[in-house]
């Protein structure tokens, strides 16, 4: 497996990923995952940075999974939401998405980042140093996604200071 930064050639394996991790949580009426159109709107809305999009490629050249990270904040200072992280439904628990996230973690350290947030699995997401937002006195803008599923993970320029109101770019509260 190799780990790469994501092209633009990349764009339609992407959307096929996220299709296949996700079409069995795609909600009634949706012809499209919500993450497909969520990485679409990402990009476009201003948050996406293109040097924390990655792909996991197998052995043959195949995109089998993505990983991105956009501009969010804690306050006013800027912060990272992960999310979405997609594995191809054929290849998954065979480590791809513990390679992309210690991929998109190790960069938005290299890059001087002092935390990223992200809403998911309370029993997945700790192997990876992330721990509940509330205990470092950071909470979500929409109630609904406080608790042990919004999760935090610092970086090297984490200080403890940074605490507050953390809000996601604006395609996560359209969709």
């Amino acid at each position: 497996m190799l780990v790469r930064n994501e092209t633009a050639d990349d764009r339609a394996a992407v959307a096929d990923v996220h299709r296949s991790a996700f079409a069995p949580m795609t909600p009634p009426g949706r012809t499209e995952p919500v993450e497909v159109v969520l990485v679409e709107a990402l990009r476009l809305c201003g948050a996406w940075i293109d040097e924390l999009s990655f792909v996991a490629e197998d052995d043959d050249g195949a995109v089998v999974g993505h990983i991105c990270l956009t501009r969010a904040t804690v306050g006013d200072v800027p912060a990272l939401a992960l999310g979405p992280l997609g594995v191809r439904a054929d290849v998954q628990a065979r480590g791809t998405g513990s390679a992309l996230m210690l991929a998109s973690l190790g960069a938005a350290d290299a890059l001087g980042e002092p935390l990223v947030a992200l809403l998911g699995h309370k029993d997945y997401y700790p192997r990876f140093g992330f721990v509940p937002a509330a205990d470092l006195g950071v909470t979500p803008d929409v109630a609904e996604w406080a608790g042990d599923s919004f999760m935090v993970r610092t970086l090297g320029a984490y200080r403890p200071e940074l605490r507050g109101e953390f809000r996601y770019p604006s395609p996560f509260y359209l969709l």
